[in-house]
C-alpha cells in the first residue's frame, strides 16, 4: 500500500535537507535559492516500531521487514503559486498526488540564508503556503461547480451529494479557512475526498529550529505549536542541519550523538511517526522463522482487507485470521506459547484489525 506525505514550504526553509536526512540520501538538491527542487524527489523511509525487533527475537526470524511510507520533496511554494507565480502549478500538481502534507516552517534565525519574504515568521509563512493552497481550491469548486449543479438539477444523485460538498468546503475557503476544517459525514466522505482538495488533505506542522534548540524547541516553534494544537494537528520540532548530521554518522555513533544533544531518539523518527498517525494507520505483524514483518492497515480495517495487504489471493480466500495481541505473543515467548495460554483468537470477516495484532491468515484457494 503507498501512503505518501508530501514535505511542502516556502524556499530555503530545510524542505530539501530535511528531505536529504529522511531518506539517508543526497537526491534533493539543497541550495540557497528558491526553485531549486523542479521535480518533486521521492525517498521510501522505514517506520521505526521497536516491537518488530522484539517480535523477530522470539519468533526467531532470520530477516526483519519494516512497513513504510513514501515523503515525496515538493519544490519550495511562494505568494502567487496559485496563479502560476514561480513554478506554482507544477507544485500545486505535486502536492494533489499525495494524502497528508508536513508543512515545514523556518524556526530559526541565520544571516547567511535568505528568506523569500526577507523576515523570519513561522506562522506568516503557514499561512503564505496554505493561503496559495485554498486559493487553488476556491479556484478549482468554483470552476466545477456549475456543471455539478447542472447534473443535479437533472436528477443526478450522485451530483447532489457532490454539489453538498463543494458547498460546504466553499463556505469554509470563502471564509479563510482549509478544506480539512469542513465536517463530512462517513456516508458522503468518499465523494468529498473525490474532490482532491489541496486543503483537504491532513496537515504535521514540522518547525525547523536551530541545533541549539533541538531538544527543548524555541520561541518560534512554541507559536507554531500554539496554532498546531488549536487546529489538533500534528506538530515536530526538528533541527534539519543536526538531522543530516546523524544521517552521515555509522549506525553505532549515533545514540552517542543524539545523547549529547540531549535528545533520545532523531527528530525524523518523530517526523515519520506523526505521518503515520496523521494518515490514520496502524501497523499489525506477521512472524515466523523466515521473516517478522510489519504491515500497513488503515484503522478500522478489517481481517479480509489486512489479509488483502498481504496478498489480493488472501482477502478473496478468507476463511479466518489466527490472531494474538502483541504484548500475549511476547508473555507466551511465541505463538505455541500464547496458544497455550489461551491468547490465539479464530477471528472471521468482521473482526476490526487492532495495532500490534500478529496475525496468521487462513485461505481458500
Amino acid at each position: 500500500m503507498g501512503f505518501k506525505c508530501g514535505i511542502v514550504g516556502l524556499p530555503n526553509v530545510g524542505k530539501s535537507t530535511l528531505f536529504n536526512a529522511l531518506t539517508q540520501t543526497a537526491a534533493a538538491q539543497a541550495a540557497n535559492y528558491p526553485f531549486c527542487t523542479i521535480e518533486p524527489n521521492v525517498g521510501e523511509v522505514a517506520v521505526p516500531d521497536p516491537r518488530l525487533e522484539t517480535l523477530a527475537r522470539v519468533a526467531k526470524s532470520a530477516e526483519i521487514i519494516p512497513t513504510r511510507l513514501t515523503f515525496v520533496d515538493i519544490a519550495g511554494l511562494v505568494r502567487g503559486a496559485s496563479k502560476g507565480e514561480g513554478l506554482g502549478n507544477q507544485f500545486l500538481s505535486h502536492i494533489r498526488e499525495v494524502d497528508a502534507v508536513a508543512y515545514v516552517l523556518r524556526c530559526f534565525d541565520d544571516g547567511d540564508v535568505t528568506h523569500v519574504e526577507n523576515r523570519i515568521d513561522p506562522l506568516a509563512d503557514a499561512e503564505t503556503v496554505e493561503t496559495e493552497l485554498m486559493l487553488a481550491d476556491l479556484e478549482s469548486l468554483e470552476r466545477r461547480i456549475v456543471g455539478a449543479e447542472k447534473k443535479a438539477k437533472g436528477g443526478d444523485k450522485e451530483a447532489v451529494i457532490q454539489v453538498a460538498a463543494m458547498k460546504a468546503a466553499l463556505a469554509h475557503l470563502q471564509q479563510g479557512q482549509p478544506a480539512r476544517m469542513t465536517r463530512v459525514s462517513d456516508e458522503h466522505r468518499p465523494v468529498f475526498d473525490q474532490l482532491g482538495l489541496l486543503t483537504a488533505k491532513p496537515v504535521v506542522y514540522v518547525a525547523n529550529v536551530d541545533e541549539g534548540s533541538a531538544a527543548t524547541g524555541n520561541a518560534y516553534s512554541r507559536r507554531v505549536e500554539e496554532r498546531a494544537k488549536a487546529e489538533h494537528a500534528q506538530f515536530v520540532v526538528i533541527s534539519a542541519k543536526i538531522e543530516a548530521e546523524i544521517a552521515q554518522l555509522p549506525l553505532a555513533e549515533r545514540s552517542e550523538f543524539l545523547q549529547t544533544l540531549g535528545l533520545e531518539e532523531p527528530g525524523l523518527n518523530r517526523l515519520i511517526r506523526a505521518g503515520y498517525a496523521l494518515l490514520d494507520l496502524i501497523t499489525f505483524f506477521t512472524a515466523g522463522p523466515k521473516e517478522a514483518r510489519a504491515w500497513t492497515v488503515h484503522k478500522g480495517a478489517r481481517a479480509p482487507q489486512a489479509a488483502g495487504v498481504i496478498h489480493t489471493d488472501f482477502e478473496k480466500g478468507f476463511i479466518r485470521a489466527e490472531t494474538i495481541a502483541f504484548d500475549d505473543y511476547v508473555a507466551g515467548n511465541g505463538e505455541a506459547g500464547a496458544k497455550d495460554a489461551g491468547k490465539m483468537r479464530l477471528e472471521g470477516k468482521d473482526y476490526v484489525v487492532q495495532d500490534g495484532d500478529v496475525m496468521h491468515f487462513r485461505f481458500a484457494n
